[in-house]
Formats: C-alpha cells, sequence, structure tokens
C-alpha cells in the first residue's frame, strides 16, 4: 500500500503550519551593494539620511510666483528660469514671476506654481488667466520621504518597488540576508535529459526545469544534482551532498513508497521525517523532513503535483527560511464557476483555472479541462488555481468558488 491510500491525511493548512512551526528564518547576513540587492531581504531597518525632495521643487512646468501677488492683478514682469539641476539665483521680487521646469527647484520668495497652459506671453510680460492658492503645484521639502523616516523595515524583500526608492536616499550599500541555498534533483530510472532520444518506457525529466524556475524566482540559491538512478547507494550520496552543501534538499519523485523508492529508508537512516501525507490533490505524497542540517521537502514525481507542493508548501518556508517578514500568500478571491469542477470530497483539490472578468465586472472562472497530474500543459493555460474545500464535492456551473490568482513566481 502507498501514501496515497493511506487514512488520516494532513490538512494543507496543517502542513503547512507544521512546516513554518519548525523553520527558523537566517541569521546570517552580509553587506552588499545596492546594485546586487534586487531579491535579497533587508537585515536592517532603513532610515532616511536625508529628505526627499531635498529642496521644494515645481510639480509641473509652468511659473513659479507669490499667489498674493495676482490677488490686484493678472500680469507679472517674467525675471528669469529655473531648470532642474539650474536653479534661479537670487529672489523674486513682488510683481514679478519665474519660468520654471518640472522638477526644479522653487526660487526664493515664490510659493506658488501656475501650469504654462493657464498663461499668455506678451515679451516678458505674463498673463495668467487663473487665481492660484498658494502652495499650489509645489512638492514641499520631504514631499516623499522625511530625514529620519523609516522607509523599509526589516524583512523586507527587496524588489524592483524598492530599488528607485533606497537609489533615492543615496544609499549605496545594504545588511541583507544570505539567500537561502537549496539543492535539487529527479529520482527515476524511467527519467532521460532534455536532448536524448527517449526509448521504450522513458520519459524525459521536466521537473527539474520548473523546480529552478521558481526556486530562482524564490529568491534562493539553487544546486542542481541532476538525476539520480533508483539505486540505494547513489541516492544516499546524492541525499548526503545535497543535504551537506545547501540548506534544504528538495527531491522531485521517490515519495510515493513503492517497491523502487528508497527515499523513506534513508531518511529513516540518515535524517528524520515530519510527516509524509497531505490532504491535497494533486499532491498527496509530500515529505517534510530533516537530513544532517538540511530542511529536506520530497516533491511527488508527477510535474502538475511537483510544481504545486512546491508552490503551495515549499514557497512560504524558503520565504521564512530567507528572513521574508513580509510574505504574503497568493491573493484568493471569490468567482463565478462558468464550467463544471469535478472533485470528490476528502482532499483540498487545487485545479487549474482561467479567471476572466465578464461585461458586469464580475470574475468569473473556467477549468482548463484535463486535470490529471501528468497533465502539464493546464499550467501553462492557466491563470489561477481553483480551491476546492476538503470536504466539497462536485462543482457545477454557476456556484461560486474560491480561486487563487498565480502570483509573480508563475508569470
Amino acid at each position: 500500500m502507498g501514501c496515497c491510500d493511506v487514512p488520516g491525511l494532513m490538512p494543507v493548512e496543517t502542513a503547512i503550519e507544521n512546516i513554518l512551526e519548525q523553520v527558523n528564518s537566517t541569521t546570517t547576513t552580509s553587506t552588499v551593494a545596492l546594485a546586487d540587492a534586487m531579491g535579497l531581504v533587508l537585515a536592517q531597518d532603513i532610515l532616511s539620511p536625508i529628505n526627499v525632495p531635498p529642496f521644494a521643487n515645481s510639480a509641473m512646468d509652468g511659473y513659479a510666483l507669490r499667489a498674493e501677488d495676482l490677488a490686484n492683478t493678472d500680469t507679472l514682469i517674467l525675471a528669469g528660469k529655473s531648470f532642474a539641476g539650474v536653479p534661479f539665483e537670487g529672489e523674486c521680487q513682488q510683481g514679478q514671476c519665474i519660468r520654471i521646469m518640472t522638477g526644479a527647484e522653487m526660487p526664493a520668495g515664490t510659493d506658488t506654481v501656475i501650469m504654462q497652459e493657464e498663461t499668455s506671453v506678451d515679451g516678458d510680460n505674463i498673463t495668467f488667466n487663473i487665481k492660484p492658492k498658494a502652495n499650489d503645484n509645489v512638492r514641499p521639502i520631504g514631499d516623499d520621504v522625511s530625514l529620519g523616516e523609516t522607509v523599509l523595515v526589516t524583512g523586507t524583500r527587496l524588489t524592483a518597488r524598492e530599488m528607485p526608492l533606497l537609489a533615492s536616499l543615496g544609499i549605496a550599500e545594504l545588511e541583507t540576508y544570505h539567500r537561502p541555498k537549496v539543492a535539487f534533483f529527479s529520482t527515476g530510472d524511467e527519467l532521460r535529459p532534455v536532448g536524448e532520444t527517449l526509448e521504450a518506457g522513458q520519459i524525459y525529466d521536466s521537473n527539474r526545469y520548473g523546480i529552478r524556475a521558481l526556486l530562482e524566482k524564490f529568491g534562493c540559491e539553487v544546486l542542481d544534482l541532476g538525476i539520480i538512478a533508483d539505486c540505494p547507494e547513489k541516492l544516499r550520496d546524492a541525499f548526503l551532498k545535497g543535504s551537506t552543501e545547501a540548506d534544504v534538499l528538495i527531491t522531485s519523485g521517490g515519495v510515493s513508497v513503492g517497491e523502487a523508492d528508497y527515499t523513506k529508508d534513508i531518511l529513516d537512516q540518515e535524517g528524520q521525517i515530519g510527516f509524509w501525507k497531505i490532504a491535497m490533490k494533486p499532491g498527496k505524497p509530500f515529505a517534510f523532513g530533516k537530513i544532517n542540517n538540511a530542511w529536506f521537502c520530497g516533491l511527488p514525481g508527477n510535474p502538475v503535483s511537483a510544481m504545486l507542493t512546491l508552490y503551495q508548501l515549499v514557497q512560504p518556508m524558503l520565504a521564512k527560511l530567507a528572513g521574508n517578514s513580509q510574505y504574503q500568500p497568493p491573493v484568493r478571491v471569490k468567482a463565478k464557476a462558468t464550467t463544471m469542477f469535478k472533485k470528490r470530497p476528502g482532499r483540498t483539490d487545487f485545479q487549474r483555472g482561467i479567471y476572466s472578468i465578464n461585461a458586469e465586472g464580475q470574475l468569473e472562472v473556467a477549468t482548463t479541462g484535463n486535470q490529471g497530474s501528468g497533465a502539464f500543459s493546464s499550467m501553462h493555460l492557466a491563470n489561477c488555481f481553483v480551491v476546492l474545500e476538503q470536504e466539497r464535492g462536485r462543482v457545477q456551473a454557476g456556484e461560486d468558488v474560491t480561486i487563487e490568482i498565480f502570483n509573480h513566481t508563475l508569470y
């Protein structure tokens, strides 16, 4: 009897909680240049060393002036220009205005900008078509970030949204946590590398390509150990290599405890097993444990199962291990099913779906078709998982379902 036939499966939510309770965040840090910090997790709070902007500046192209000067007149005399990086020198006097460009420093004596489209020009005489309020179209000092303000906190993973913010503060170096190093390999005598000719009973090893892609999206350092044959000695060597050179060891295949699956025996002898079966579909034969100083995650061999368990169960673990305290699980929302979804009660089902917004602005979702754990083309077609509750049965068109929109790691 394989593990997929054993009753008393652990709910998905319990499995995630179990993993996160055991895994501690890394404490290993290093100083890196800002240019090399993309995807890393901050090991320090970032307090702004400056005001941003450091001076009051114009929010648009136009004319800088005193708002009160237009109380009794519509026309002011042009006294100079202020460009970004080349400010006006001196002070704007009563009855005068300064031509100013977006981002340019506000000249002394001015408090307002009127956009150029609201003016007419006759030589140095500038006539204004509106009566402004003081401070219109002016960005004050520290309008974006104030000196000493906490901008980012420890545990923030740096993305394209944070990098220019840090650069705007003039921060050249950062203290960050080390990326988790993850070793992985596929098991199975039937597997062959891409590029080779398949013989009877053989298939290409596709899982390693999906695993590597996701791990790199998760921000991990990867160590690909290749394909390991169903041989106890070779598997043991791979387990020991991965578990001594990496923080996490991930295998694909060999966790359903069949006749040629030696993973459980090796873990019993060399490490420990936390749990071995999950109430999820696909992906029931997922294993979690530890070997040497490395955490072990055994993914099922079927390609959709491998990707799903890596995405649902291993992703939050790696985020915590990396020190990412700001990690948020993929967004789940309600949608109307436009097709039937087959399901039996007993496991939480993650079916591949295609969500869209109908003419009324409502979310709808349809199946991608074949939901087999070996049908990886369904992942290519999908943009979400349809998460069907553990005790729910068949879903008919028109029923409400929960969908989980793919996060950035699957795009």
